[in-house]
């Protein structure tokens, strides 16, 4: 399979609760080749921060107090990913917020197709690579990701392991 055509995305979340989303980076690849990209704070829900979830990507309530909430900023992405796979890297922290926060908000969810590039590096890199985190598998495919767990440069690393993973 050789996947051309998804959006890469990515989110930051202000607590252990999975629906907390307090950032979302969003990379668009059409034919191989990054189109657009999308980036946004979020007033997480519940609004509150954990300080080892701050510790990580810096973000606190101040810079999200007036922020807009979720569907919000869904209505702005939707139409950006429509008919497009989604690629995450641990997509089970992606899909599994994005899932949370579709049922905070009540909205449906419409079943999103989508690939991990995480998993793909475990079974296509295998020890070529002393882990497979992100920035490790990025590195070695040439893209050095300076600023780890900002949700667009996540997502922007994400798109390009994805051209050459998936």
């Amino acid at each position: 399979m050789e996947l051309r055509n998804f959006a890469a995305i990515d989110f930051e979340s202000a607590n252990q609760d999975m629906s907390s989303v307090c950032s979302v980076g969003v990379v668009i690849v059409r034919n191989g080749q990054i189109q657009d990209h999308f980036y946004s704070l979020i007033k997480p829900e519940p609004e509150w921060y954990n300080y080892r979830n701050v510790r990580v990507h810096g973000i606190t309530q101040k810079d999200t107090r007036n922020a807009p909430i979720f569907p919000e900023v869904w209505k702005q992405i939707d139409p950006l990913i429509q008919g497009l796979p989604l690629v995450a890297h641990n997509k089970a922290f992606d899909e599994t917020c994005l899932k949370k926060v579709f049922r905070v908000y009540r909205m449906t969810y419409p079943d999103y197709e989508f690939y991990c590039t995480c998993v793909a590096s475990r079974k296509k890199l295998g020890d070529k690579v002393p882990n497979h985190q992100l920035q490790t598998v990025a590195d070695f495919f040439g893209f050095h990701l300076e600023h780890h767990h900002h949700a667009l440069a996540d997502a922007e690393a994400c798109a390009h392991i994805a051209l050459h993973l998936l």
